[in-house]
């Protein structure tokens, strides 16, 4: 099947998959668009290790001419993406840009523009991985060790797996009980490592609001950082710009919110919902199924980001 040029009509889309096309590899989309927005986790890798053809798949993007923007809920800033990113084979000439919503949220408590961030206090006590504060560091803030002590709380990193949701119960409690405002920078409910799925930032956000918590959310699928990667691709037309990634909830949204095409990384955190493994698409009837209860729709499937 051949993919459609932008904008295509509904009747040239695959009708086994329910409106969306699948395609086996990005070389079948390399020419219907200028600029690429690219998850990290789940579709580049999976924290440790480069998933196998992901680096030649943006080395062929690159020589095609393709401006190219990685953006992460990862809650470090871009030096450090760029680091990472470098460790596992992808070189920085493979893109134009990293952008965190990290990056994202120490901007927004800096400026202070809207009321929210106004309101947040100096006093900060943060969720971390590792204990790395860096992100809220050298921004006028006091970086606090007790939720008792603090203004508001800040959710940068999660100590997953060695530490699960439950274990931040009694901060979250104690944090929701004093009404605290929560700043999450990086939504994320789940990510993909090296050993599975496991536990994200978004997750500690998302329980802190069930306690009855006002959370205030950096990164995908929130319009605003969308707004910044259209800008960094040298503001390609948003209709020949793709965004690629595994999270439903948080790439296709995104990408849905923002008037972007999108294209689902099928092997990535829902593999297990679809019955497959990377590198596979999934059966129409399975893809069906789990559409229908999807929050969004991508517009293209892929079984991983291979060229």
């Amino acid at each position: 099947m051949s993919v459609p040029a932008f904008p295509e009509s509904a009747a040239d889309r695959g009708g086994d998959f329910g409106g969306v096309v699948p395609v086996t590899g990005m070389a079948r989309l390399a020419g219907v668009c200028d600029g690429l927005i690219v998850d990290q986790w789940g579709v580049l890798h999976d924290g440790t290790h480069a998933y196998p053809g992901a680096v030649a798949c943006l080395e062929r993007l690159r020589a095609a001419g393709k401006r190219i923007v990685v953006l992460s809920n990862s809650g470090k800033r871009e030096a450090e993406n760029v680091r990472l990113l470098a460790r596992m084979g992808f070189d920085a000439t493979l893109f134009d840009r990293v952008i965190s919503a990290g990056e994202n949220t120490r901007h927004a408590i800096q400026a202070r523009a809207d009321a929210f961030h106004r309101s947040l206090g100096r006093r900060c006590f943060a969720f971390t991985r590792d204990k790395d504060r860096s992100l809220l560091e050298n921004i006028g803030l006091e970086l606090v060790e007790r939720v008792e002590d603090a203004d508001f709380v800040a959710v940068i990193g999660i100590d997953s797996p060695r530490r699960g949701l439950p274990d931040y119960e009694p901060e979250l409690r104690a944090a929701a009980t004093r009404r605290l405002p929560m700043i999450c920078a990086n939504p994320d409910i789940v990510r993909v490592a090296a050993e599975g799925t496991i536990d994200a930032p978004g997750a500690l956000a998302r329980r802190y609001e069930a306690l009855g918590g006002n959370v205030f959310y950096h990164g995908k699928p929130y319009p605003a950082i969308y707004a910044s990667c259209l800008e960094a691709l040298d503001r390609c037309a948003p209709r020949r710009v793709l965004a690629i990634g595994d999270s439903i909830e948080h790439d296709v949204l995104g990408a849905t919110r923002a008037g972007i095409r999108s294209v689902f990384v099928a092997g990535g955190i829902h593999a297990g919902d679809l019955d497959i493994t990377r590198g596979e698409l999934p059966a129409p009837a399975a893809w069906r199924k789990f559409a229908a209860a999807a929050i969004a729709s991508p517009d293209y499937l892929l079984p991983a980001f291979i060229w």
